[in-house]
């Protein structure tokens, strides 16, 4: 409440009465009182717009009998217009239950005209500007505890979700990582115990076991330690000038002695300009290393794989397509998730790490990666890396 003026809406449609209640406020010694009178709801709905920025207003002095309105529907178009303003309502009836009602509707006080002087009008302005400063400070008070609780609420939630799923990343990659244990174990003891009747070429073959298992195993910590540098902030580019259309022809024919068993046609195009610009050779190569990888590990026996790479203005696209066995659309969205995997990829062995590190990769470049699959028809990944020029 204004410590001098107390400017006050009068809304009365009876000159008589509205002159009356204005008399009664200059007549009080207590505080000084200015009254803006309006006759009508709809004039007052216009005032309060109009101060809507200055917020200039203490109380609203509110008739229940007006030309354009009747009894309390006044009640909460006025508190729409201007909800933090205190009303106090004026009628010809003393109705104790027309009383109770106009309080519940939100108005702070209730009086009856001919019973209305001096100090009980200025008593009721007063009180109903207390109160409802109190309310208000009250409502602001719960509204603080009600997002202070929602957001510890979301914390907890937050928190909830990493442990579970710091538990499920500790099982999977345990799971991972016995596998390949299980074959050294096995290839090791069939060494040790049977070492006089193996012929040479058995030996190799379970010394070769023991490397690809062991390198599967370092790939596996090597994937999972680049995303705990993802998401503890610590992977950085590292830019170099790059030759793309050459570093992209490399990754095919590194890719190329992968597709022999499958018989996979590897596709290469390149459209647009290509000057010298900054690139992570290391990120490019997680990148288009996996999606590559997947492309050619999800494609049937036979089919083609597209590798375009294409010039624009301000950024470059690396668009990866195969006519694969696709991605179900329920899949797609946890597909950048570490070790998670598409249903239909049946006994097609995988860690489910490489889609998620190609994701942290092109986060890293500040760029962007987008997925078009359909189940039977194959998968088209595109990745967009803006340009970093020297």
């Amino acid at each position: 409440m204004a410590t001098g003026s107390v400017k006050i809406l009068l809304i009365e449609d009876n000159l008589a009465e509205a002159r009356l209640l204005q008399e009664f406020l200059k007549q009080a010694q207590s505080k000084d009182f200015s009254v803006v009178h309006v006759q009508r709801l709809q004039n007052a709905l216009q005032e309060l717009t109009l101060d809507r920025a200055l917020c200039s207003y203490d109380v609203i002095l509110l008739d229940l009998t007006l030309p354009d309105s009747e009894g309390l529907s006044s009640l909460p178009t006025l508190i729409g217009y201007a909800p933090s303003l205190p009303i106090v309502v004026l009628t010809n009836t003393n109705d104790e239950a027309l009383a109770i009602e106009a309080v519940r509707q939100g108005a702070q006080d209730y009086l009856v005209k001919r019973q209305v002087n001096v100090d009980v009008l200025v008593r009721s302005i007063h009180y109903a500007i207390e109160r409802k400063q109190v309310l208000e400070s009250l409502r602001t008070t719960n509204k603080t505890l009600e997002t202070r609780v929602e957001e510890r609420t979301a914390e907890l939630v937050k928190a909830q979700e990493i442990n579970q799923f710091k538990s499920e990343f500790v099982s999977m990659l345990s799971h991972d990582i016995r596998n390949p244990l299980n074959t050294i174990l096995l290839a090791a003891g069939l060494l040790q115990n049977n070492d006089e009747k193996l012929t040479q070429e058995k030996k190799s073959s379970h010394f070769q076991m023991i490397r690809a298992a062991i390198k599967n195993m370092a790939q596996l910590l090597d994937e999972v330690s680049l995303i705990g540098q993802a998401d503890s902030g610590r992977l950085h580019c590292e830019l170099i000038s790059l030759d793309l259309q050459k570093f992209c022809r490399q990754l095919i024919e590194e890719a190329q002695l992968t597709t022999k068993e499958k018989q996979i046609n590897l596709v290469f195009t390149s459209v647009g300009e290509f000057k010298d610009n900054l690139w992570d050779e290391s990120l490019l190569r997680h990148i288009l290393g996996n999606l590559l990888t997947n492309a050619i590990k999800y494609s049937l026996p036979g089919g083609t794989v597209k590798f375009e790479l294409i010039g624009q203005e301000k950024a470059i696209a690396f668009r990866i397509k195969d006519w694969g066995i696709g991605i179900p659309e329920e899949d797609q969205k946890r597909l950048f998730q570490p070790f998670q995997r598409a249903e239909n990829v049946g006994s097609i062995p995988g860690t489910g790490l490489g889609l998620a590190i190609a994701k942290k990769c092109v986060d890293a470049h500040g760029g962007e990666i987008l997925v078009d699959s359909k189940v039977g028809e194959g998968t088209t990944f595109t990745v967009i890396l803006p340009l970093l020029n020297l």
